[in-house]
């Protein structure tokens, strides 16, 4: 679609003027839209994210990650609470594991924040991660972009945090925060560096109770890690911190980290990783299209079953099957 073919299409959408008014049913049904595959609905959706990018990037975008049981929801609540006092508003994107059979959320986030999602500047969008490497719907991206358009200004994207790979919610946020249970010793060991290494803010929560002594030496220890870490962004020295999702000690100033973050990188610094993350997820695009063109090819179809096969079997290696199923791509 042409962008003079795609103006005037989502010119008459219904959904464009309610979602700028920051009505909640029409930002849900957009992102219902941009979520789903069907080819009238991309074609409509593009040309609704044409029209709400003018109106979009004004948001503080913060990444959030932890392992199952580190408190991910509880703190999100919390911190997200303490920035509705502080006057802001804000939009959590929850990226739920995705059910092997359904295909739908399984942790429901927006249940596990029942305060936070009766706020009206408040809200939660869970969404199922499906076969998206990093924990992170495919779509997560444009659903920023509609959350920033409806006026919310902080977005949290929360991933699933179940073992992938974090570098796609690191890839399209301005602060990364990886959430931490204490731990020492082996366990400390045990952390993925590959997380560590991605992070602005550690935090490491449970700080309180028989827990707290713990968390302020897994705190001093992470501290001295990243000091042999390069810094993932230019401008600024990843902090570690502890609080208490449970207590709501030391919650609140998280915002405080984030001023600082802002401060310390700058607008360019901002603008200039957005410029990056925009011309990655734009080769993510052509590569997840590409995917999903493969797959339909009819002669494609054809061979994937018995090549299969054959790669189980030991019959093909796997690089000799791709080029066949290439070849049958490209008609050879």
């Amino acid at each position: 679609m042409s962008p003079s073919a795609a103006k005037s299409s989502v010119a008459a959408d219904p959904l464009l003027p309610p979602l700028l008014a920051g009505d909640r049913r029409a930002l849900a049904q957009a992102i219902t839209l941009i979520e789903s595959t069907r080819p009238d609905h991309r074609e409509r959706a593009d040309a609704l994210l044409a029209a709400v990018l003018p109106h979009a990037g004004k948001a503080a975008r913060l990444g959030i990650t932890g392992v199952p049981g580190v408190g991910k929801s509880t703190l999100i609540e919390r911190f997200g609470l303490s920035l509705l006092e502080r006057g802001r508003s804000l939009a959590v994107l929850a990226i739920d594991p995705s059910s092997k059979r359904g295909g739908g959320s399984i942790l429901g986030d927006k249940t596990r924040m029942e305060e936070l999602s009766r706020r009206t500047a408040a809200f939660i969008r869970p969404s199922p991660a499906g076969a998206t490497l990093g924990g992170v719907a495919r779509r997560t991206r444009e659903a920023m972009l509609l959350v920033e358009a409806a006026g919310f200004d902080t977005v949290i994207v929360e991933t699933v945090g179940v073992g992938q790979s974090e570098t796609a919610v690191a890839d399209m946020v301005d602060m990364f925060i990886v959430l931490l249970l204490p731990a020492g010793g082996d366990d400390l060991q045990g952390i993925k560096r590959g997380v560590i290494e991605l992070a602005d803010l550690i935090v490491v929560n449970k700080a309180d109770g028989d827990l707290k002594a713990t968390a302020r030496r897994s705190a001093a220890d992470y501290k001295h890690a990243l000091r042999m870490l390069r810094s993932p962004t230019a401008g600024w020295t990843p902090e570690v911190t502890t609080c208490s999702a449970h207590t709501g000690e030391g919650v609140a100033e998280l915002w405080t980290i984030v001023e600082r973050f802002n401060e310390a990188v700058g607008e360019k610094g901002i603008a200039r990783r957005r410029a990056e993350q925009a011309r990655a997820w734009m080769w993510n695009e052509v590569g997840e299209t590409l995917l999903a063109e493969l797959r339909k090819h009819p002669d494609v179809k054809r061979l994937v079953s018995g090549l299969e096969r054959d790669v189980e079997s030991g019959r093909c290696t796997p690089a000799a099957a791709a080029r066949r199923m290439l070849e049958a791509f490209h008609g050879r």
